[in-house]
C-alpha cells in the first residue's frame, strides 16, 4: 500500500451533491449505500472532483433536485471541471457505490452501477478502478490533485461473511487503497 497523502482540508459531499478542487492537500470525501459516486481526474492538469447521486437517470418530470440523478450529476462534474481548465480527452474515472442495502426491495443499487458505467463507456472516459455492488456501504476519499483514493467498506457485513445467502464481493480493480 502507498502512503496516505496529506490532509489539509476535507471537503464532503453528500447525495446530490458535488465538489472539485485543484488544491494539494484537499480530500473529498463522501459515505456510500446504494448511490453512486464518481471520482474524475486530469492527471496532467492536477484536477479532480467527484459527485454523488442517489438515483440513475435524469429528473425530467421529476419535480426532485436534479443533481441527485446520475445524468445530471455526472454533467455537473464534467462541466465544472471544464471550468476549472482540466481537459475531457484527459480524465479517468473511478467508480464506487451501488451497494443493495435493503433486502427485498429494487435494487437501485445496481441500477446506479449500470448508469454510471454505461454513462462513462458511452462518453468515453476510461474507468480505471471501481468497487461496486455487493451489501456494504463505503467511505470515500479521494485526493483530486493526484487521483488517489481510498476506500473501506462499512457494516456488519465487512466484518464478517454472511452465512445465510452470501451475497457477491464488490468488484474492486487497480489503484483503490482498502483502509
Amino acid at each position: 500500500m502507498s502512503s496516505i497523502p496529506s490532509i489539509k482540508k476535507r471537503i464532503n459531499v453528500t447525495q446530490g451533491e458535488y465538489a472539485i478542487s485543484d488544491k494539494p492537500g484537499e480530500v473529498i470525501t463522501t459515505i456510500l449505500g446504494s448511490c453512486v459516486a464518481v471520482c474524475l481526474f486530469d492527471p496532467i492538469g492536477k484536477v479532480g472532483g467527484m459527485n454523488h447521486f442517489l438515483l440513475p437517470g435524469d429528473s425530467r418530470g421529476s419535480g426532485a433536485d436534479v443533481a441527485s440523478y446520475g445524468l445530471n450529476s455526472m454533467e455537473l462534474l464534467i462541466n465544472g471541471l471544464l471550468k476549472v481548465g482540466a481537459k475531457r480527452n484527459r480524465f479517468e474515472a473511478k467508480i464506487f457505490g451501488g451497494a443493495k442495502m435493503i433486502e427485498g426491495l429494487s435494487d437501485v443499487g445496481m441500477k446506479n452501477a449500470h448508469f454510471a458505467t454505461e454513462f462513462l463507456s458511452f462518453e468515453g472516459i476510461p474507468c480505471v478502478s471501481k468497487s461496486l455492488g455487493g451489501i456494504n456501504g463505503r467511505r470515500l476519499r479521494f485526493w483530486p490533485t493526484t487521483g488517489h483514493v481510498q476506500m473501506l467498506l462499512l457494516g456488519e457485513a465487512a466484518k464478517v461473511a454472511p452465512i445465510i445467502k452470501p451475497k457477491p464481493a464488490p468488484v474492486i480493480t487497480d489503484d483503490v487503497e482498502l483502509f
